[in-house]
């Protein structure tokens, strides 16, 4: 894997993680009591961003270790991936 493909595999854990962080301990406008006109009630009353990125990049540097270090390890490969393929493509050397 090179520093390319490791960055694009952050840059995905970290979006995926980051929407999972995103909901979390949120209340809405609605439930805090003062709806800003012009935006709905379930629209964050202090949606508390940076916050949120700093959690989301404490879980996905790990996660992206993990995964990362599978991958340089060869432990799983394409190859053990695309069972789909292997299983639609007949043997035809099979007699």
């Amino acid at each position: 894997m090179g520093p390319t493909s490791a960055i694009v595999l952050f840059a995905v854990v970290w979006a995926m993680v980051f929407f999972i962080v995103l909901p979390l301990r949120m209340q809405t406008q609605g439930e805090a009591g003062a709806v800003t006109p012009g935006t709905p009630s379930s629209a964050p009353a202090n949606p508390q961003i940076k916050r949120k990125a700093i959690i989301t990049t404490l879980w996905a540097v790990p996660i992206w270790a993990l995964i990362a270090g599978t991958i340089l390890s060869g432990a799983i490969s394409v190859r053990d991936l695309d069972w789909f393929n292997r299983m639609a493509t007949p043997d035809l050397n099979a007699d």
